[in-house]
């Protein structure tokens, strides 16, 4: 294994009625006034920003709203939150949503607290948050696993860029996880979920390392789970069981835990962003579905065994030495056909991306070719090139 820190600083409250909590909770940080920072219109008709309006009420803690985030959070409205905390005098931060709520909410508490940067060259790399502004969260989508993770992810439509960062800034201080908000998430967005859970760490598992036992185990256990989770959370909307699952699933499989002692690089992650930053439109774990089959297919005769192994521990295909690479392919077929039968594509053709975007796409992915992915092979422009295609 190789060395590695793992810190998950985050306090997790889960379970029905957890976000009763949260004057309480925000109370206990000394918070004065609290920056509210949500989405859709879903969050207020559904009641839950009223609730969370009547507990920071009864603890004596003011506050403002900023809502309208929407999917691939825009750097203009970190710049308009970072405008507003100003303004306001706001000393916490709470984000009400999914994971492009709770980034753009991480984006906000570190462009407030070091306002000698520009909080878009955090995104950009040229830069890194020195403080932050206290943050908590309460989840109403189990999909990104921002609730814990040190990532970040900002998107510059107008450039067509959507990059992401990591710093322990980025780490929530608590967060609320009730499992009976997401009832109401849709079929698709669920779909989409399961994907972006289970990716992250099958990521993870295909990274460079090698002696991991401990680590493959509790990432089998969690793609496996989030694979489940998903299956009956579709057939089930408002089974508790398998929307905690599917929410704890999210949790684990994003703070890091998937990763202890193997290098990091999600690389089918960076070939979508590429994708929704071209594409808008297009959900991320959808993107993730229409992507990873075909990165498998280019890359798995690079590392055969660690494909044999996933193939046996998580999808029960029995390997099959005399012919080993019809065993990877197998597995990669049966994780295409869930795909399919949960509604998420398996091409970029489903999502409406055109053939002449594809090296665009690979340039963007690539840096301008100044870029290797690295994973289970090296990944040049002309892999990534080659993967579109594929995809497409």
């Amino acid at each position: 294994m190789e060395a590695f820190i793992y810190d998950t600083p985050t306090r997790v409250y889960f379970g029905k009625d957890q976000e009763q909590k949260v004057g309480e909770i925000i109370a206990s940080y000394g918070a004065q006034k609290v920056l509210i920072h949500y989405g859709t219109q879903s969050a207020v008709r559904s009641g839950l920003i009223d609730r969370v309006k009547e507990k920071l009420e009864a603890q004596g803690i003011a506050y403002v709203l900023l809502g309208g985030v929407q999917a691939n959070p825009e750097i203009q409205m970190v710049r308009k939150g970072i405008e507003l905390c100003r303004a306001e005098g706001v000393d916490f931060i709470l984000a009400v949503g999914g994971g492009s709520v709770l980034d753009s909410a991480k984006d906000i508490a570190n462009g407030y607290a070091n306002p000698e940067d520009d909080v878009w060259d955090y995104t950009l790399g040229t830069a890194k948050p020195k403080k932050t502004t206290p943050k908590g969260c309460i989840l109403t989508i189990a999909a990104a696993g921002s609730e814990m993770s040190d990532s970040c992810v900002i998107s510059d439509s107008g450039q067509r860029i959507k990059r992401g960062y990591g710093s322990p800034m980025n780490r929530m201080n608590f967060a609320i996880e009730n499992p009976e908000l997401t009832y109401s998430v849709n079929a698709y967005q669920t779909a989409c979920g399961a994907v972006d859970i289970a990716m992250h760490t099958i990521e993870r598992y295909f990274c460079p390392g090698r002696d991991t036992y401990l680590t493959d185990a509790i990432a089998e256990a969690i793609i496996k789970s989030a694979f489940k989770a998903g299956a009956d959370c579709l057939a089930h909307p408002t089974d508790y069981t398998a929307r905690a699952n599917m929410m704890w699933a999210s949790s684990l499989a994003h703070n890091g835990l998937t990763a202890c002692g193997r290098s990091t690089q999600l690389v089918v992650h960076q070939l979508e962003h590429e994708v929704s930053a071209m594409y808008p439109k297009v959900a991320h774990g959808a993107g993730l579905a229409a992507l990873w089959c075909s990165w498998a297919r280019y890359v798995h005769k690079d590392n055969l065994l660690r494909f044999l192994q996933y193939a046996e521990r998580v999808w029960n295909v029995e390997v099959d030495y005399d012919h080993p690479e019809q065993t990877a392919l197998k597995a990669i077929n049966k994780q295409e056909q869930y795909y399919k039968s949960i509604g998420m594509p398996t091409s970029l053709h489903e999502l409406g991306v055109k053939a002449e975007d594809l090296e665009k796409l690979a340039f963007a992915c690539s840096r301008s070719k100044k870029r290797t992915l690295m994973g289970v092979r090296p990944l040049t422009y002309e892999d990534i090139l080659a993967i579109y295609r594929m995809a497409l």
